[in-house]
């Protein structure tokens, strides 16, 4: 990773299960000094795996990349700080692990709607066949949130 210019260490690992086809959890992120770079992998099924960059200023600020995850093709997503992250399971009893470079700060905890029309991601499943957590259905929309992570300029890789 550091030869790609990542030099993170990760603290944590997380772990998740879900049984459900269709379950979309996102989009999350962590502010302040929990703000989470993240190293997501899918051990288990399939998921598309999604980052939006909520960094106000950015030239891409509101615009997502998404991959599909899985056991089969072996791929990894790294999500820096300053970006949501979400995915939305392809198989049933999909599991998800991820390494994060702060530890889960429930205080910290934010996110936007996974759904926001703004932003526009393009989901497999639509709110009649996806399956969320009560805190994803209540996130408000990206542009209502407040200046977490402003942007000035990308780092000179030359300086």
């Amino acid at each position: 990773m550091r030869d790609c210019g990542i030099d993170v260490a990760f603290v944590q690992e997380n772990h998740a299960l879900s049984h459900a086809v269709g379950t979309i959890r996102g989009m999350h992120f962590q502010t302040g000094n929990s703000a989470q770079a993240k190293l997501i992998r899918c051990p288990r099924g399939s998921i598309l795996d999604v980052a939006v960059d909520i960094r106000r200023g950015s030239p891409t600020f509101g615009r997502h990349v998404a991959i599909i995850l899985s056991a089969d093709n072996w791929k990894q997503a790294y999500i820096p700080a300053g970006f949501a992250h979400g995915y939305c399971t392809l198989e049933p009893d999909t599991e998800v692990m991820y390494k994060v470079s702060t530890y889960y700060d429930p205080a910290s905890e934010r996110g936007f709607a996974w759904n926001d029309p703004d932003v526009a991601i393009p989901w497999p499943f639509g709110p009649d066949k996806a399956v969320l957590a009560a805190k994803d259905q209540a996130y408000p929309r990206l542009a209502e949130l407040p200046d977490y992570f402003p942007f000035t300029s990308y780092p000179d890789p030359h300086a």
